[in-house]
């Protein structure tokens, strides 16, 4: 019997090493991305924040414009008084007093007897069925009776009402209300929809300018790339929010449209040079040469070839670009020139609440805490996104 010629060994050999299936780059990078904890925080805050503005107005029984004027100025924790084993009282910064449940919900607000107040006392009459609630807020204002530990005293069938009993999340309206009644809350939400909107359509359309400006640039280089880069400097030669006000102030008008176009017209020229630089860089490589020896044309080279080898420095500088349009965004409605009333914005509501700011400081906290989280958030993953796209990490 013939000895065969070929024997079969075991594929699987002890003490050799396994070699890890090969990454592409946005693999790579998606890997390197979820190893930054403070990218991975920023992707989920903003992931509820556009939840919040998209799903959560219709989550409320409210709307932007809807008020409620007996529920006016009336703050998210509420300090209750307990006058009776089943009247809880809240007295507003207003001197209104408003009857609530145990657990922090708003029943009415309790009428004012106009026929038995005192101004010149400081003494109001509120009536509550066939009692009466007297309200003494005379505590601060008359000589008489200052340096109390109190504001205000509140008076029920002979007992006298000095300390809260309790504080409570405001069941009703959980960001408060505003000076004519409308919910915090879901102003809030609307101006997430507004702001953000604003944001991400002025930062895609000065990607789109930016990207296709810069790259036309930085490829035919010469007197051409002189020309368009004066152009540049020029802009930039006076700062871009000044660029964007003289806009707004000349459309003579406020709303969406002309806020996306007045930050469209202007803030692309950071992108422009970005994507320039790219290209000047880019063009000297051998696989550019090798395409105009094989007759490619410029538009064709630039868009398949240079572009997308540039796309990494271009999706951080956007996300970038982000915060700072929301940002500026805000600012332009705060000074007077964004959407009109009643739509508002983060900015918008931030002006309102200003008049009333050492009174009311939440209706100024809820808008600014909310362009806050959302610039840190974009920044966050900017900084990711920096970290994992550049090449020179891969090894790392």
């Amino acid at each position: 019997m013939k000895e065969a010629k070929f024997v079969f060994i075991e594929t699987k050999i002890e003490g050799a090493e396994s070699t890890k299936p090969s990454l592409t780059y946005w693999h790579d990078a998606w890997r390197r991305l979820k190893q930054n904890k403070s990218s991975m925080i920023g992707i989920i805050i903003i992931f509820l924040i556009i939840c919040f503005g998209i799903i959560g107005p219709y989550l409320t029984p409210y709307s932007y414009s809807d008020q409620v004027n007996e529920y006016r100025n009336l703050p998210p924790i509420l300090k209750l008084y307990k006058a009776d084993d089943d009247l809880y009282l809240h007295v507003s910064k207003d001197y209104n007093i408003f009857k609530v449940s145990k657990d922090g919900r708003l029943l009415e607000r309790l009428q004012l007897d106009k026929n038995k107040r005192d101004i010149i006392n400081k003494i109001y009459v509120y009536k509550y069925g066939d009692e009466e609630i007297k309200l003494d807020f005379s505590y601060n204002l008359l000589p008489t009776k200052q340096g109390y530990d109190y504001d205000y005293t509140i008076e029920y069938k002979g007992q006298v009402l000095t300390e809260p009993w309790s504080s409570k999340l405001n069941k009703k309206f959980p960001f408060g209300t505003d000076e004519l009644g409308r919910d915090i809350l879901t102003r809030v939400m609307y101006g997430a929809r507004i702001s953000l909107l604003v944001a991400f359509i002025a930062t895609f359309v000065n990607l789109f300018i930016g990207v296709i400006y810069g790259s036309i640039s930085g490829y035919e280089g010469g007197r051409v790339d002189d020309i368009m880069m004066r152009i540049v400097d020029i802009i930039n030669s006076v700062p871009l929010v000044l660029y964007v006000i003289l806009l707004m102030v000349w459309f003579r008008g406020r709303g969406l449209t002309n806020i996306v176009i007045a930050l469209s017209s202007v803030y692309w020229v950071g992108m422009a040079r970005l994507v320039r630089g790219q290209m000047l860089s880019l063009k000297e490589q051998e696989f550019v040469l090798a395409a105009r020896t094989m007759g490619v044309s410029k538009m064709k080279i630039i868009t398949r070839h240079l572009i997308p080898n540039a796309i990494g420095p271009i999706i951080v500088s956007m996300a970038m670009m982000i915060p700072s349009a929301v940002f500026t965004e805000s600012f332009l409605s705060f000074i007077g020139l964004g959407v009109s009333a009643p739509m508002a914005s983060w900015g918008t509501l931030a002006n309102n609440s200003l008049p009333g700011l050492t009174t009311y400081p939440y209706q100024l906290f809820f808008p600014a805490l909310s362009i806050a989280l959302t610039m840190l958030a974009f920044n966050f993953v900017g900084d990711g996104l920096r970290d994992a796209l550049d090449p020179r990490l891969r090894k790392g």
